[in-house]
C-alpha cells in the first residue's frame, strides 16, 4: 500500500471546512443573542412602567415576536404597539436599546412627563405616536433630532404648551404633523411650510395667538388633509389657498376669518370636504366652482350673502352640502336637485325663496333634507324618499302648500319629520303614520284634514298635531301608542269623549286637547299618568266632576280646564300638588277652594265659576260667608255677662299685642305694609310667615352678600331656606327694577338640579329670596366638615361621602350646569360654582344654588366684561382673574375644582401648604405620581378606581389654564355619564371604554354633517 500525498487543492478544501464546523455553533450564537437582549429590553420597559397589567402575557419564557403588541422582522424588534392600556410612567432611555424599532406607538394612555427627549436615540425611528396621554412642558428647540427617516409624528391631546419650535421644519420627511388639542399658545412658524412631503397636518384646539393662515403653508403642494379648527385664525383665507392641489379635506372652522370667500378656493379640482362653519367669513358665494371631487362642503355659521351659483350643479361627486345659518337669498338652482350622490342637504335659517327643485331624492340616496326657516312656497318634493333612504326632512316656518310627497307614505327609514308653521294640506299618507323608525312628527300649524289614525310607528314619542283640522274622535287604539311622551292636538275639529284608552300611556308627559268639541267626563284611571306634567282640555264641553285622582298625579305643575262644562268642587288633593301654572276658569265649579290654592300667583285661575269662594280677597272671586258659621244666639243672662267678660279681656289681650308688635316693628324697621311678594311656585305660606320666622334660633348661615334661616312652614310641616340680603340705603328706582328683572329670570329656571326659587319678598330697604330647603345642606359640609361629623337638622351625622353617592352628585351638578348653559337663551353664567353651592336633598341628590344675582346673567346685548371680580379662592378661573371676561368656560373650570374635592377630599384653595388643589393635582401629574396617591382614603375602593380616575382625569382637563382647551358642559356631562355606566353584570366598565381623551379629541377625517345644531340632528 502506497502512502498518498494531499494536493494544495485538498488541504485549502479541508481547511474550510474544518473552519465551517468550529464556527457554525458561535455563529448560532451571535444570532440568538439579538433577541435575547430585545427580550430583555421588553420586559425592562414592564417593569419600568405603572400599572402594566395588561401585559401580562409578557415573560420571559415566551417568544415576544409572537406578543400582539410586537413586530418582528427577521427576527429583530421594528414595531412597538401599546394603545388603550392605561400604562402611566415616562419613557425610558433604554427604549432605544430596540436598535431596529421603527414604529412606536403609544396613544391613549397615562405617560406624563416632559417631551421624551431620549427618542433622539432611536436612529431608524419613522412613526412616532404620542397621543392622548398627559405630557407636558415645551415642545423642545430641538426636535429635529428626531430621526431624519421620521415619516409620522403625532402629540395630540396632550398638554404640550409655549410654541411650536421653528425646528420642526427641519423634519423634512414628516407626511404626517398632528399636533391638536394642546395648550399651545405662540404663533405659527412659517417653519412648517418647509415639509414639502407634509399630506396630513392637524394642529386644531390650540390656543395660538390670532394671526392669518401663514403663508408658507400654501407651499404645501402634496397636502390633502388641513385641520386648523378653534385655532384662533383671523384675516381673509388667502387667494393662494388655491395652489394646494391636492388638498382633499380642509376644516377652518371655529375661527375669526372674515371676508368674501376667494375663488381659488373652488379651483381644488381633488377637495372632497370643507368646513368653514363658526367664522365671520361674509359676500357672496363665488359664481365660479370647479372642484369636481368636493364630497361636502360646509359654510354654514357665516355671514355669507347673495344668490346660491348655479355652478353647485357641477359638484357631481357631492355628498353633503350645509350653507346653514347665513343670509342667502334668491332660489335653489335646480340642478342640486338632481347631484348623483347627493346624501345631506342643510340650508336652513337663511332667505331663500321659491320653489323647491322637484328632483331632490330622484337620483341620489337622500339621508337629510333640512330647509326650515326660509320662505319657500310650493309643495314638497315628490322623490324625497324615492330611494327609501331618507331618515329626516326638517322644513317647518316657511310657506309650503299642497299635500304632502305619495313617497312619504312609503318610507320606512324616517326617524325625523318636522313640517309644522306652513299651509300644506290634505289628508296624511297612512304609511307616514307607521313608518317604523319614525320618533318625532310635527305637523302643527297648517290645514291638514283627516281623522287621526289607529296604529302609529313603536317608536313615535312626540306627536304634534296643533291648529289643523282633524276631525272625529280620539281612537280607542291609542292604547297602542305606548311610547308616545308629548302628544298635541290642540284647536282641531276632534269630537266624541276622552277613551279611557288614553289612560294607558304611561309614559305620557304633556297631554294637549284644548280647542276642540270634546265631551263627557274625564276618564276614571287619571292615576295611570304617573309622568304627566301638562294637561290643557280648556275650550271643549267636558263635564262632570273634576276627578280627586288628579290630585294624585305626582309630576303634574300645568293644568288647565278652563272654559267646559265640570261642576261640584275642587277636590282637596290637588291643593297638595305644586303648579306653576292653574285655570279653571269658566266652569260651573262651586265650594270653597282648597286652601294651598289661596295664592296671588292664581289670582285669574278660577274667575266666572259663580258658586267658587276664597277666604282670601286676592283672588278676585267671592269671599266665603263666615256668617253661617257663628254659633246661636244664647238668651242666658249669665252666660251673656261670661261673654262679655272675656271678650272684653279678649280685646285687651289684642291690644296689648298691639302694641307689643308695633314697637316689635319699629324696632326691626319692618312694616308688612311694605313688602311685596313676587311668586314663582304655588305657595304655602305669606309673606307674614316669613317675616316672622327670621329669628336668630333660625339662622343656619351667613356670608357676603346675606344670611339664611331655616323658617318652618306650619301649614305643612315642611320648611324653607330664606336669604336675606340687607342694604341700609334705599335702592334707587332703577336698581329695583334691575334686581326684580333677575329675580324674575331666575325665578323662570325649571330643573330638577337647580334649587327652585318659590319667591321673592322685598321692601325698599331688604330684599328675601326664598328658596326650597335642602335637608342634607352643601357639598362642602359633608366633604370638609371640621372632624368629619356633623349635625344636621338635630342629628349628627359622621360625614363620609361613599364613592356612589359622590358620583351621582357630580352628575347632577353637570346637569345642572349643562341645564343653564346651553338650554337658557340667553345661557346663564353662574361665575360662583363651588362646593358650599352645591346643595344635596334627602336623597344625595345635587343642586345648584346661590345664583348671587349681581350681574350673573349675560345677555346678548350686554357686554362680556365685569367691572368687579366675583367667585371664591381656589375656584376662580385664571383668564377670568385677570381680563374679567365672562363665559361658560370660567364655570367649567370651577366645576372641575369641584371634581377634584369629590376625588382628593382636600378644600380647593388648599392642596397644600403653599398652593390650591389645581396646582397640587397638575404638579402631582406633571411629576408622574401615581395618580391613585391622589384619591381620598374614604372612597379608595378597588371596584370604584375606574371611575375615579375617569372623574379625576375629567377634573383635570375642566381646569386647564387655556379656556379653548376646555370642554363644553355638554361634553363634560356625556364624558361622566360613561364613566358611570355599568356592565349587565353590575361591575364597572374598564377605563379604556370610556377614556376621556378620544372623546374630546376633533380630528377624525371621516367627520359628517351630524354635529350640526339642527333639530334633526337633536332628535337622532
Amino acid at each position: 500500500m502506497t502512502k498518498s500525498t494531499l494536493k494544495p487543492s485538498h488541504i485549502h478544501l479541508l481547511s474550510a471546512l474544518i473552519f465551517l464546523l468550529f464556527a457554525l455553533p458561535f455563529h448560532g450564537i451571535a444570532q440568538n443573542s439579538v433577541p435575547n437582549q430585545e427580550l430583555d429590553t421588553l420586559l425592562q420597559l414592564k417593569q419600568n412602567w405603572s400599572n402594566p397589567t395588561s401585559l401580562g402575557h409578557w415573560t420571559p419564557s415566551s417568544d415576544h415576536c409572537t406578543w400582539s403588541e410586537i413586530t418582528c422582522t427577521n427576527g429583530s424588534v421594528t414595531g412597538l404597539e401599546i394603545t388603550n392600556r392605561t400604562i402611566a410612567g415616562t419613557i425610558p432611555a433604554f427604549i432605544c436599546d430596540l436598535s431596529n424599532l421603527k414604529h412606536l406607538e403609544l396613544q391613549l394612555n397615562s405617560f406624563s412627563g416632559y417631551f421624551p427627549v431620549v427618542l433622539y436615540g432611536c436612529s431608524n425611528l419613522e412613526y412616532l405616536d404620542l397621543s392622548n396621554n398627559s405630557f407636558f412642558g415645551a415642545i423642545p428647540d430641538d426636535i429635529n433630532r428626531l430621526s431624519p427617516r421620521l415619516l409620522y409624528l403625532d402629540l395630540g391631546n396632550n398638554h404640550f404648551s409655549g410654541y411650536i419650535p421653528s425646528a420642526i421644519g427641519s423634519l423634512t420627511s414628516l407626511t404626517t404633523l398632528h399636533l391638536y388639542g394642546n395648550l399651545l399658545n405662540g404663533s405659527l412658524p412659517q417653519d412648517i411650510g418647509d415639509l414639502s412631503n407634509l399630506e396630513e397636518l392637524d394642529l386644531s384646539l390650540n390656543g395660538f395667538l390670532p394671526q392669518t393662515i401663514p403663508s408658507s403653508f400654501t407651499l404645501l403642494k402634496k397636502l390633502k388633509n388641513f385641520y386648523m379648527t378653534g385655532t384662533n385664525l383671523i384675516g381673509e383665507i388667502p387667494q393662494s389657498i388655491g395652489s394646494m392641489p391636492a388638498l382633499v379635506f380642509l376644516d377652518l372652522s371655529d375661527n375669526g376669518l372674515n371676508g368674501s370667500i376667494p375663488d381659488g378656493l373652488f379651483l381644488l379640482e381633488n377637495l372632497k370636504n370643507l368646513f368653514l362653519f363658526k367664522n365671520g367669513l361674509s359676500g357672496s358665494i363665488p359664481r365660479r366652482i370647479e372642484c369636481l371631487g368636493m364630497q361636502v362642503l360646509d359654510l354654514s355659521s357665516n355671514n355669507l350673502t347673495g344668490t346660491i351659483p348655479d355652478d353647485f350643479g357641477k359638484l357631481t361627486n357631492l355628498t353633503g352640502l350645509a350653507l346653514y345659518y347665513n343670509q342667502l337669498s334668491g332660489v335653489i338652482p335646480p340642478s342640486i336637485g338632481r347631484l348623483p350622490k347627493l346624501m345631506d342637504f342643510n340650508l336652513f335659517s337663511n332667505n331663500l325663496s321659491g320653489e323647491l327643485p322637484p328632483d331632490f331624492g330622484r337620483y341620489s340616496e337622500l339621508r337629510k333634507f333640512q330647509v326650515f326657516e326660509n320662505h319657500f312656497v310650493g309643495k314638497l318634493p315628490e322623490y324625497l324618499c324615492a330611494n327609501k333612504a331618507l331618515q329626516g326632512v326638517v322644513a317647518f316656518q316657511n310657506n309650503l302648500s299642497g299635500e304632502l310627497p305619495v313617497s312619504l307614505g312609503d318610507c320606512n327609514s324616517l326617524i325625523a319629520v318636522g313640517l309644522h308653521e306652513n299651509s300644506l294640506s290634505g289628508e296624511i299618507p297612512d304609511g307616514l303614520w307607521t313608518s317604523v323608525v319614525l320618533s318625532l312628527l310635527t305637523l302643527n300649524d297648517n290645514n291638514f284634514t283627516g281623522q287621526l289614525p289607529t296604529k302609529i310607528s313603536p317608536q313615535l314619542s312626540l306627536l304634534d298635531l296643533e291648529n289643523n283640522q282633524f276631525q272625529g274622535p280620539i281612537p280607542a287604539e291609542i292604547s297602542s301608542w305606548e311610547n308616545l311622551r308629548v302628544f298635541k292636538a290642540s284647536n282641531n275639529l276632534l269630537t266624541g269623549v276622552i277613551p279611557q284608552e288614553l289612560t294607558g300611556l304611561q309614559s305620557l308627559a304633556t297631554l294637549s286637547l284644548d280647542g276642540n268639541e270634546l265631551s263627557g267626563y274625564l276618564p276614571s284611571n287619571i292615576i295611570s299618568w304617573k309622568s304627566l306634567t301638562l294637561l290643557n282640555l280648556s275650550g271643549n264641553q267636558l263635564s262632570g266632576e273634576i276627578p280627586e285622582s288628579l290630585g294624585l298625579l305626582p309630576q303634574l305643575v300645568d293644568l288647565d280646564l278652563s272654559r267646559n262644562k265640570f261642576s261640584g268642587k275642587i277636590p282637596t288633593e290637588i291643593g297638595r300638588l305644586k303648579f306653576t301654572s292653574l285655570n279653571f276658569s269658566s266652569n260651573q265649579l262651586y265650594g270653597e277652594i282648597p286652601s294651598e290654592l289661596e295664592n296671588a300667583a292664581f289670582d285669574r285661575s278660577f274667575l266666572n265659576n259663580t258658586g267658587l269662594c276664597a277666604n282670601s280677597p286676592s283672588l278676585g272671586i267671592s269671599q266665603c260667608d263666615t256668617q253661617t258659621k257663628k254659633s246661636k244666639k244664647v238668651s242666658s243672662h249669665f252666660v251673656a255677662a261670661v261673654s262679655s267678660v272675656a271678650a272684653l279681656a279678649f280685646l285687651v289681650a289684642i291690644l296689648y299685642a298691639f302694641f307689643l308688635f308695633r314697637s316689635y316693628k319699629k324696632r326691626k324697621h319692618i312694616s308688612d305694609s311694605t313688602w311685596k311678594l313676587t311668586s314663582f311656585q304655588r305657595l304655602s305660606f305669606t309673606e307674614r310667615n316669613i317675616l316672622s320666622s327670621l329669628t336668630d334660633n333660625n339662622l343656619i348661615g351667613s356670608g357676603g352678600s346675606g344670611k339664611v334661616y331655616r323658617v318652618p312652614i306650619r301649614q305643612s310641616g315642611e320648611f324653607v331656606a330664606v336669604k336675606k340680603i340687607w342694604d341700609t340705603t334705599k335702592l334707587d328706582q332703577k336698581l329695583e327694577k334691575e334686581f326684580l328683572a333677575e329675580v324674575d329670570t331666575l325665578g323662570s329656571i325649571r330643573h330638577s338640579n337647580i334649587v327652585k326659587l318659590l319667591c321673592c319678598i322685598s321692601s325698599e330697604e331688604s330684599k328675601l329670596l326664598v328658596y326650597e330647603y335642602m335637608e342634607n345642606c352643601s357639598l362642602d359640609r359633608w366633604l370638609h366638615g371640621k372632624k368629619r361629623r356633623y349635625s344636621f337638622s338635630g342629628s349628627v351625622h359622621h360625614v363620609v361621602l361613599d364613592w356612589p353617592k359622590r358620583l351621582q352628585i357630580a352628575i347632577g351638578a353637570a346637569q345642572g350646569l349643562f341645564y343653564m348653559h346651553h338650554a337658557c337663551s340667553p345661557p346663564i353664567i353662574h361665575r360662583d360654582v363651588k362646593s358650599s353651592n352645591i346643595l344635596l336633598d334627602s336623597e344625595f341628590n345635587a343642586k345648584i344654588a346661590d345664583f348671587g344675582l349681581a350681574r350673573t346673567l349675560i345677555k346678548n346685548s350686554e357686554p362680556n366684561t365685569m367691572s368687579a371680580l366675583a367667585g371664591s379662592i381656589g375656584y376662580i378661573a385664571p383668564e377670568y382673574a385677570q381680563t374679567r371676561r365672562v363665559n361658560e368656560k370660567i364655570d367649567v373650570f370651577s366645576f372641575g375644582v369641584i371634581l377634584l374635592e369629590l376625588v382628593t377630599g382636600k378644600e380647593a384653595h388648599n392642596g397644600d401648604e403653599t398652593s390650591s388643589l389645581v396646582e397640587w393635582t397638575w404638579r402631582h401629574i406633571q411629576e408622574g405620581k401615581n395618580l391613585a396617591d391622589t384619591m381620598d382614603e374614604d372612597i379608595k375602593e378597588a371596584q370604584y378606581m375606574d371611575e375615579i380616575t375617569c372623574v379625576l382625569k375629567m377634573g383635570i382637563i375642566c381646569t386647564g389654564s387655556v379656556p379653548s382647551n376646555r370642554p363644553n358642559m355638554r361634553d363634560v356631562l356625556q364624558i361622566l355619564l360613561r364613566c358611570s355606566q355599568r356592565s349587565p353584570a353590575g361591575e364597572t366598565k374598564n377605563i379604556k371604554e370610556y377614556d376621556i381623551a378620544p372623546l374630546l379629541q376633533n380630528r377624525k377625517p371621516e367627520r359628517s354633517l351630524e354635529h350640526n345644531d339642527s333639530l334633526f340632528a337633536s332628535i337622532v
